[in-house]
């Protein structure tokens, strides 16, 4: 039980620890100057989602894991510790990255850091992979279209499955729908209730 007028610094969900900006960690971090400029100023709820989702259904093909527009790194933390996954997270945001280490070890695991943007990930890097995650990502109208063409890589690549989970926003759907039509992937809505709540969608596609 956290006392009154004491700051919560951390959170847990299945198994994995979770800073909160409160955490002398994150607080240190901050004030060594790093400052993320693509949304990646805390822990988004949908990654709740997608470990969640992987927590109930152990994916098969998880041996090599990239988590695409990382932040913080969560997702793929969890992978690397519940999954045993080596971890690639990318972010076109480098200033997420010593938040992502302070989560990281918080966890004792590491992940391996790549600065890409969506467009840049080739489906030579992508066939090093099992599976692809990601949430958050499809946040803009000009992001459905890279997004969308990111997954034709992957699917060409040979990544087995591929999760990406969002807080259910129009271009999401727009861009799973495409999906949906050409990869017959499968659109789910997800929620969570303890210890932390989260709702929201996920997009699944196999591909093996």
């Amino acid at each position: 039980m956290v006392k009154p007028g004491k700051a919560v610094t951390t959170r847990r969900f299945r198994g994995v620890t979770m800073p909160t900006s409160s955490h002398p960690a994150i607080r240190k971090v901050r004030r060594l100057g790093a400052n993320p400029s693509i949304h990646g100023n805390k822990l988004w709820k949908s990654s709740l989602l997608l470990i969640d989702y992987l927590n109930t259904h152990r994916p098969a093909h998880c041996e090599k894991v990239l988590d695409v527009g990382c932040g913080w790194g969560i997702a793929g933390i969890w992978c690397a510790k519940a999954l045993g996954s080596s971890v690639t997270s990318v972010d076109a945001d480098p200033g997420v990255f010593p938040f992502l280490e302070a989560s990281a070890a918080l966890n004792g695991v590491a992940t391996t850091q790549l600065a890409s943007t969506l467009q840049n990930l080739s489906s030579r890097q992508l066939s090093r992979y099992d599976m692809l995650i990601a949430a958050d990502i499809c946040f803009w109208d000009d992001l459905v279209d890279p997004v969308f063409n990111l997954v034709n890589r992957a699917v060409k690549a040979g990544v087995k499955q591929i999760v990406i989970a969002d807080p259910e926003r129009p271009t999401f759907f727009a861009m799973a729908s495409r999906c949906e039509t050409r990869h017959c992937a499968e659109l789910i809505e997800w929620k969570t209730s303890t210890p932390l709540r989260a709702r929201g969608a996920l997009m699944i596609l196999h591909n093996a």
